[in-house]
């Protein structure tokens, strides 16, 4: 199945309104600012999961493979399928991205879908319920906030740069950045997806992403961030690469194109 622009714009409308069908089955469990309402158990490798995440995950499913049957699956909540690999359309998705901030309280948690074409992201949606902000994007058209066109920060320098990410990617970039970065860090973002989402809206300069981050976690927010004008990519300037045998990745940054250079000659150093 080949996707035309016109039958990926027409798409668009209808993906909207799944990812707010969506919204409003997470919503009800979310507790702001004390404990979720939903069943909390641990997966295999210790990470939680929560009845919501189960009930989006399957409605997910569902819809968007209505809406394009012939895309693969790979989600955080989904047995993996290895029929995935190889074929051009792929349905990507993260029922809630940054479940332990859902289940504690914390308002920075998404919901990710990305749709793969040939490898790369075509359709990225990244929503943010609680915050009633949504985030999408297709491959050569531009990214949007709640329909507001967006784009990275054009920062000229590096230095006064907000960043953000876990502290020991921080500190390396700090002290590669040479005297006096007068940096602004700010609060770790739970949710992956809105770390990169907010680079490429431009309330954040650099966004630094942990070694073993998932397709789920990234490739939505990959395709916002590109089309606003920034990118995605490992220590050696390489972009990620989805829907591999096992969709995991290294250290990652996001940051805006202007910056590229800079940051990664501070991280590497």
């Amino acid at each position: 199945m080949t996707l035309t622009d016109a039958s990926v714009a027409h798409l668009m409308p209808e993906l909207r309104e799944v990812m707010r069908e969506a919204a409003s089955i997470a919503l009800p469990y979310f507790r702001p600012g004390g404990q979720t309402s939903a069943r909390v158990w641990n997966k295999s490798g210790g990470s939680p999961v929560t009845e919501a995440d189960v009930a989006v995950d399957t409605f997910l499913k569902i819809r968007l493979s209505e809406l394009v049957p012939k895309a693969a699956w790979l989600s955080e909540e989904t047995a993996d399928d290895p029929a995935r690999i190889g074929r051009d359309l792929v349905w990507i998705v993260d029922p809630i991205d940054g479940t332990r901030a859902f289940l504690s309280g914390h308002h920075d948690w998404s919901i990710a879908v990305a749709l793969l074409a040939g490898g790369e992201p075509l359709i990225g949606f990244v929503h943010a319920p609680a915050l009633g902000v949504a985030y999408e994007a297709i491959r050569g058209q531009g990214a949007f906030k709640d329909g507001t066109a967006m784009a990275v920060d054009a920062k000229p320098a590096l230095r006064s740069a907000r960043i953000t990410g876990p502290k020991p990617m921080l500190d390396r970039l700090t002290k590669g950045a040479g005297p006096d970065p007068d940096f602004t860090r700010i609060e770790r973002i739970p949710s992956l997806a809105l770390r990169l989402a907010r680079v490429a809206e431009g309330s954040v300069d650099v966004g630094m992403v942990s070694p073993n981050a998932r397709d789920w976690d990234l490739a939505a927010a990959d395709l916002v961030l590109r089309e606003a004008g920034g990118e995605v990519c490992s220590l050696g300037g390489e972009p990620a690469v989805y829907n591999r045998a096992e969709p995991v990745h290294g250290e990652l940054v996001a940051l805006p194109r202007g910056l590229r250079e800079a940051v990664l000659t501070a991280w590497g150093g």
